[in-house]
């Protein structure tokens, strides 16, 4: 009997979730005092094949999700697609057909009135019966509202609490600034689809003398650390450098937008419709 269970022992486990807790019960894991150290247990347990790297880059993400902001990474109020309460039926249903969502804000008379959220699985029915005829306001869903600051790993507890999967985000004047949805916290995690050569891409790679790209995702303290900047992390109100640039340059910023921090200048590089990807940070000579 002795013998089996040492020969189970020493088999791999044989998926990523058993791997992680057979790796996690390791009792010099529990002395961990910081999140640097536990990506270093992650980066070792890849190392020694207890886990493979998508398990390690999907666990570091996790970890790093109570950093994050709703606002790094909802969408902007510019780019919502939402639906007017006074809007008549065949105007709603060419918005559904052309943007393709399946929840919509209903705004309310007032600008930043939230009336509640219609699925358009609510709509067919209606449709389905030849009725073009109908009144939202009977189909609408209680919407969610978070504000900008909000911690995407809170929210994400929410989500699955209540079995939302969309929340308006405000601002600190109650002003609607955007929404976001489970998907997008849920691609935090697994990210886009990538080619194998670019799952060890660095945050900061110098690409010229006093040039470097740099991941907007990277940690205040790396930056300010890697530049040798003279700034108290604890003075600034976000956890990542996208958010940093963001609190400093007020709204959603476009490609080229710059500020400038103790000489040295950081210029947006790469953005979607959602966030920041990548920056162009250049040290003054």
């Amino acid at each position: 009997m002795k013998e089996n269970l040492n020969n189970e022992e020493s088999k791999p486990p044989s998926s990523i979730i058993d791997k992680l807790k057979k790796y996690f019960r390791n009792p010099f894991f529990i002395k961990t005092q910081s999140v640097s150290e536990v990506t270093d247990f992650l980066k070792d347990a890849v190392q020694h094949n207890v886990i493979d790297k998508e398990a390690e880059s999907i666990a570091t993400k996790a970890i790093k999700l109570g950093d994050i902001t709703v606002k790094e990474i909802m969408i902007p109020k510019v780019d919502m697609v939402t639906i007017q309460v006074d809007e008549n039926t065949t105007q709603i249903i060419e918005k559904i057909i052309d943007s393709g969502h399946s929840r919509y804000p209903v705004i309310g008379n007032e600008r930043n009135e939230v009336a509640g959220i219609l699925l358009a699985k609510d709509i067919l029915p209606k449709l389905f019966k030849g009725s073009i005829d109908f009144n939202i306001n009977d189909m609408l869903r209680d919407p969610k509202v978070v504000p900008e600051t909000k911690k995407v790993d809170s929210l994400l507890d929410e989500f699955k609490q209540d079995r939302s999967h969309l929340a308006i985000v405000i601002d600190e004047y109650g002003e609607i600034c955007g929404l976001i949805t489970i998907e997008d916290i849920l691609e935090e995690l697994v990210g886009e689809i990538e080619d194998e050569h670019d799952i060890d891409e660095e945050e900061i790679v110098q690409i010229a003398a006093n040039k470097y790209n740099v991941d907007s995702k990277i940690e205040i303290e790396e930056f300010i650390s890697f530049f040798e900047l003279k700034i108290d992390s604890l003075s600034i109100d976000a956890e990542t450098l996208g958010g940093l640039f963001i609190s400093k340059f007020g709204v959603l910023p476009k490609i080229g937008d710059k500020i400038s921090i103790e000489g040295i200048s950081i210029k947006v590089a790469d953005t979607d419709k959602r966030r920041i990807k990548k920056f162009i940070v250049t040290k003054n000579k």
